[in-house]
């Protein structure tokens, strides 16, 4: 598995939405509102979820508890504890360079491939995502629709960076690329949906899907109570948030990839 070298600042989300010039107003206006409903205004910097998961691969599905963290955009980490033993996903771009890595209950590991280090790190709460990632992201909006039976606005949102990758890899823009669907009422986010690629195949699409539900106001923040991670349209993380923590200083070390 490769490691991605396209260089990526961390940005620590601050009060403000900056976003690059082509940015459709009325998406910043949505992605601006959707960020206040979860925040009522406060800043964020680092987060904390604890909770139940079940973890499903195939025909085998384990149960445990989930350890998810962030700090700023683009560090986060997810910790299964499975009857089977532990399980990590890890996103780190402090270097300047965006690296993935996951970790197997069996002591094994590997890395990201370049093409799935593009989207989101921070995929499991959007507060920390494109909605609010800084001025390299552009928003479009493309209306108001239905999503899982819910009336919501949908919003776009890509990377605009001038990196030119290597054949045969598709362009930042295209790799990048995350819907999100917002409650049309309360404008917290519903879904976001965009593609994971496999290892040797940087051309050929993944859809992932991201589900967020039963949202709870806890210290001041409204938080999805209930996080679903759907994999080519099978739910692979199924996870129950019992308790959040916001801004308590994670330590960068804890996103180091080895």
């Amino acid at each position: 598995m490769a490691r991605f070298a396209v260089g990526v600042p961390l940005i620590l989300l601050g009060t403000s939405l900056l976003f690059a010039q082509g940015s459709d107003p009325q998406a910043l206006a949505y992605a601006s509102q959707s960020i206040a409903a979860m925040t009522g205004g406060n800043p964020i910097s680092d987060v904390t979820f604890n909770g139940s998961v079940t973890w499903t691969a195939g025909s085998d599905a384990e149960t445990g508890t989930v350890l998810l963290r962030a700090l700023g955009t683009t560090e986060s980490r997810m910790d299964l504890s499975l009857t089977s033993g532990n399980r990590s996903e890890i996103r780190d771009a402090s270097t300047g360079t965006a690296l993935g890595q996951w970790l197997a209950p069996n002591n094994s590991s590997g890395y990201f491939a370049t093409q799935n280090c593009f989207t989101d790190a921070v995929w499991f709460f959007p507060v920390l995502g494109s909605l609010s990632a800084g001025p390299s992201v552009v928003l479009s909006y493309l209306g108001q629709t239905t999503w899982n039976g819910a009336n919501v606005q949908h919003i776009q949102s890509y990377v605009n960076q001038s990196v030119q990758l290597p054949p045969p890899m598709p362009s930042v823009q295209q790799l990048s690329t995350i819907d999100f669907y917002l409650d049309a009422g309360t404008l917290l986010p519903t879904a976001m949906v965009f593609n994971a690629h496999p290892d040797g195949d940087p051309t050929t699409n993944i859809p992932v899907e991201i589900d967020f539900s039963s949202y709870v106001p806890i210290s001041g923040m409204t938080v999805p109570g209930h996080i679903q991670r759907y994999w080519q349209g099978t739910l692979s993380v199924d996870m129950l948030v019992s308790s959040a923590f916001f801004n308590t200083g994670l330590s960068l070390q804890l996103f180091a990839i080895q």
